[in-house]
């Protein structure tokens, strides 16, 4: 019998965004000292791994395709990320990183495409249609669906500034929370 999981969005979904007070940009972390967990994501993540789920990662970096930062930047964060985590007791299975764009080299695995969950759920050997994609933005939603698993949506309403990241989705989640520790609990209630 396969197992279930919950394939988890990293960037405003597990770790905050980087904020440069300086300029006012907003980036994603490259850099294992620019991890910030979001609040109620220990709690949420160990909830999950409670009720038998197990824990994957599924992200897209395009910064090295677009010459902002190396893959040996994503992939030291990735398990900065990973062991910051395990500190907690929270054990994640898989990582699966896309770090193609578009515009430089499309791929099958860059979100809202399935490949990344479809890899995390080989990998894991997970049941889909039994799994979560849980995400903060349209293309997670998009992924989930695309690979035939339950998704959930974080939105925070008083997180403006990633507002634009969340555009796109064509299609509604299946649940939705401001925060994780709020949408763990939804789905381990969710029939």
């Amino acid at each position: 019998m396969k197992a279930r999981g919950v394939i988890l969005d990293r960037d405003g979904t597990l770790i905050d965004v980087v904020r440069d007070e300086e300029t006012g940009t907003i980036s994603t972390a490259f850099h294992p000292s620019q991890l910030r967990l979001l609040p109620g994501v220990v709690e949420g993540l160990s909830l999950l791994a409670s009720h038998g789920y197990a824990l994957a990662i599924a992200t897209n970096q395009p910064g090295p395709a677009k010459g902002h930062f190396s893959s040996a930047a994503v992939h030291a964060t990735n398990a900065a990320l990973v062991a910051m985590l395990a500190r907690e007791d929270v054990h994640v299975a898989h990582v699966a990183v896309c770090m193609h764009h578009p515009s430089v080299a499309p791929c099958d695995c860059r979100k809202p495409k399935p490949g990344l969950l479809v890899e995390a759920a080989a990998k894991l050997d997970l049941d889909l249609a039994a799994s979560w994609m849980v995400g903060d933005s349209g293309a997670d939603v998009e992924a989930g669906r695309a690979a035939g698993a339950k998704t959930g949506l974080l939105f925070d309403s008083n997180r403006c500034e990633l507002c634009p990241l969340r555009g796109g989705a064509t299609s509604r989640p299946d649940l939705q929370a401001p925060t994780l520790l709020l949408l763990a609990r939804a789905i381990v209630a969710h029939p």
